[in-house]
This record gives C-alpha cells, structure tokens and sequence, in this order.
C-alpha cells in the first residue's frame, strides 16, 4: 500500500476518535504511534499528497483541543513530525503558532516551551541541508514576526518560573544565526524588561539562595542577548535595546548595571554606527534616556554628559551639530526634585548651539550666496523661551532680546 494511503487511513482512524472518545488522549498518542511505527524505515516524505495528509493528522488535534499544551502531551506527536520535508516542517510550526495565537493560549512551564520550540525547530534555526537560496524574504519576515510573536505569549506568574522560561526561549533563539535575530531578539528583550519591572519593588540584595531570579541576574541575561545581536552586526538596533535595558536598570536603582549599559550603546555609537543620519537619531535617543536617568552619581554623570556633547559637536553637517548640541542643554537641568540643576552649563550649551548656527549661515553664505535660513536661531529661540519659563537665572529677558532681534535682522 502507498503511503499516501496508509496515512490518508491514520487521519480518517485520528479524526474518528477525536469524535468518539475526546478525552481520551492515550488513543490519539497510540494512533500517532502506529502512523510512525509505518513510515519508520522510510526517509523524509517527498510525496506531495503524502505531507498533505500528514499536515491533516497533525493539524487534527490541534483543531479539536483547541489547546497546544494538550498536543505537547503526545509523546508522538513530534516523531510524526520528524517525517515532513523542511518546508512542510515550517507550514507545520506556523499553524501550531497561529492556533496558539488564535485561542490566546499562555504557556506556562519551560518544559513545555522545550517541547514547543522543538515543535516549531523549523522556523528557529536553519534545518540541515536546507538551500539558502529558496527563502523568500517577505515569508520569512513574516515566519520570523510569528516566532516573535509567540515570544510574548509565554508567560508565568512566578518569578522563578518565568525567569527559566527566559532562558530556555534564549537558549533556543541565540541559536537562529544572523538573520533570525533581528526578529526574536527584541521580543526576549522586552519580554525579559517586563519580568524586571514586576520584580522592582524587592531588594535586589537577596543572597543567591533565596531568591533567585533577581534584576541583576535577568540584566546578565540581557546583556548576553544584545551582545549575540551585536556580533551581527546589528549597531542601531542593539543600541536602542542597550538603552531600554539601562533605563529598566536605573528604575531598580542598579547604578553599575546601568552604567555598563550605557558604555556600551557608546561603543557601538563609536565603532560601528558610520552612517551619518543613523548616528543623529542614535544621539538624540542616548540624549533622551540619559536625560530620564536618576541614579548616577556626580562623576559617572558627567562623564556620560561629557562624552555625548562631545558626539553632539563631532557630527558631520552642521545643522545637525547645532540641533545636538541645544538638546544637551536639557541634561544640565531637569525637573525632578534632587535633580541636576546647572544653568551655567545650559546657557553654555546654548551659546555653543548659537555658535555653530551663526557658522552654518556663514557657510551657505559662501556656497549660495544667500544668507541661509534662519530656522536654527528659531529653534534656539524656543529652548531659551523652555528654559526661561523654568526660571533659570542665567537666562534673563535681555538675553532672550537680543536673539529676538538678531533673528529679526
């Protein structure tokens, strides 16, 4: 007998007693066995028709239970599996995803995810001898998301429990090489952040015994995550991961942890980001979350503040300098009660913007021959205006003149 029609045979014998007898898991597991007890000995299917059917008697429980973590209870449920050809392999991890997704199930054990993800091994890491080449970019896009997707349903609300969940996920998807990464990483990041937010009203100085799953342990966790993204290379998405990570650390009072973040969201601003316009919006994103830091103590804080001045007034056209450098003047002041509050230091920063303003219209003056726009000074205008209604005493009102008439001029 073909195998087309002995499995035709299994699905009708499957889909009968998942009719008669529902609750009788031990039957579907014995009629899964005794499919693979037939193709055993055989290699992968290549019969079209034949993966078709297979796809049927797997979908079949699915289908009934409604319920994933039902089927990950089929001891042969993924030897079944072991039978689809690589790209049947996936259409089979994409429906288990989407019936996971349909009925919002939440997976709550890193057994299980073990289990799942051995399911759904087709769409984490390349399958021995599968050809490059066949991808089609728009499918794996979407295959990747579904697997990011999924990411974020797997929870528990035991600390304990969700931070081995953690690690089981990342040992699974550190493995999906260059291209996966991009797609999984994020969702392990946040869903990582979330584990550190729930945890952030317990002291983290809990010796190792008691309390295992602490900040700082999913912070080394992350850490090692983003640093696989990095090997890619990947710089701007691993710098706004870095920069998430140090503001959930800055919320839990890790002022080391933090710190390190941020060294290293500036290395890779020094080292890998070259491109011109993706170094302006890597700037204003370290400008903006240093700027909502708390915890830093005088020295470190400076020298962060330092090192991103000196970046704001390294970039290569001049308007952008000039934007910069007047969006560090808000991390010389901010609004929190024991918060920094130096006005020397943004009417510095201001002046300098100025500086670099007043050198752009001499430069399109050269190579126009008009005088350039004054749109710079405008803006410098409004941040005056922002920090004169903050009442910082350096900026009085002939100083805010002044502009005014240089603009007007």
């Amino acid at each position: 007998m073909p195998v087309v029609g002995a499995v035709t045979l299994y699905v009708s014998l499957l889909t009968f007693t998942l009719r008669v007898h529902p609750d009788r898991l031990d039957y579907v597991d014995q009629v899964l066995g005794a499919c693979v007890k037939k193709l055993s000995g055989k290699e992968k299917l290549e019969d079209s028709r034949a993966t078709k059917q297979i796809v049927a008697l797997l979908s079949a429980p699915l289908e009934k239970y409604s319920n994933i973590v039902t089927a990950l209870e089929l001891s042969n449920y993924p030897r079944v599996m072991d039978y689809l050809d690589n790209a049947t392999t996936k259409v089979m991890a994409l429906v288990i995803i989407q019936s996971i997704m349909k009925n919002t199930t939440c997976i709550s054990t890193s057994d299980k995810i073990e289990a799942l993800f051995d399911l759904i091994k087709g769409l984490i890491k390349d399958m021995d001898g599968a050809q490059d080449d066949e991808l089609d970019e728009e499918d794996f896009k979407e295959e990747q998301n579904s697997v990011a997707r999924l990411i974020h349903m797997l929870h528990n609300d035991d600390h304990d429990e969700m931070l081995k969940i953690l690690c089981t996920v990342q040992k699974h998807i550190l493995q999906g090489g260059p291209k996966r990464l991009p797609f999984t990483v994020p969702s392990l990041v946040f869903s990582a952040l979330k584990l550190v937010r729930r945890l952030q009203g317990q002291d983290g100085d809990v010796t190792g015994e008691e309390v295992p799953a602490t900040p700082k342990k999913i912070f080394q966790i992350l850490h090692q995550t983003i640093e696989a993204l990095q090997c890619i290379p990947c710089p701007e998405l691993s710098l706004r991961l870095y920069l998430q990570c140090a503001e959930a650390a800055n919320d839990c009072d890790l002022e080391p942890v933090a710190y390190e973040f941020f060294t290293q969201a500036f290395i890779l601003y020094e080292e890998e980001i070259a491109d011109s316009k993706a170094q302006i919006t890597a700037l204003h994103l370290i400008i903006g979350t240093l700027q909502r830091m708390n915890i830093f103590g005088v020295e470190n804080r400076d020298t962060l503040t330092h090192k991103t001045t000196g970046y704001s007034a390294k970039l290569l056209k001049k308007p952008d300098q000039c934007r910069a450098v007047y969006a560090c003047s808000h991390l010389f002041w901010t609004d929190d009660q024991d918060g920094i509050m130096d006005g020397e230091r943004v009417l510095l920063c201001l002046k300098r913007a100025l500086r670099i303003a007043n050198a752009a219209q001499q430069m399109a003056n050269v190579s126009k021959g008009s005088s350039g726009s004054v749109i710079l000074f405008i803006e410098i205008l409004n941040k005056y205006l922002y920090f004169f209604e903050k009442g910082i005493p350096q900026i009085t009102n002939t100083v805010i003149q002044d502009l005014i008439e240089l603009i007007r001029t």
